[in-house]
């Protein structure tokens, strides 16, 4: 699911994902899938992005359907910080 705002109202954007990979140190990726209409054919379409995102307590695992928003980079990668998790993996 995309949630986007646009800057001017001062607003983050969000985007909610499942937790693909957490090996990294204070790291996690997130795959976030969206939906699309592809304009020939008309039939939708489903694309997922991976984002690493920052895990300050590492608190995450794969599987986990978390909130990410968008911060200033914080390393090469990372642009994205975890805000909450919203369902813990079973």
């Amino acid at each position: 699911m995309v949630e986007t705002t646009n800057n001017a109202g001062g607003r983050r954007q969000n985007l909610i994902g499942i937790v693909v990979g957490d090996k990294m140190d204070k790291t996690v990726t997130v795959a976030v899938e969206r939906t699309f209409m592809h304009r020939l054919y008309q039939r939708y379409l489903k694309r997922t992005s991976k984002f690493a995102a920052h895990d300050e307590n590492n608190d995450c695992r794969v599987g986990d359907r978390v909130q990410i928003v968008a911060t200033r980079p914080l390393s090469k990668r990372k642009r994205w910080q975890v805000r909450e998790i919203l369902e813990r993996a079973k």
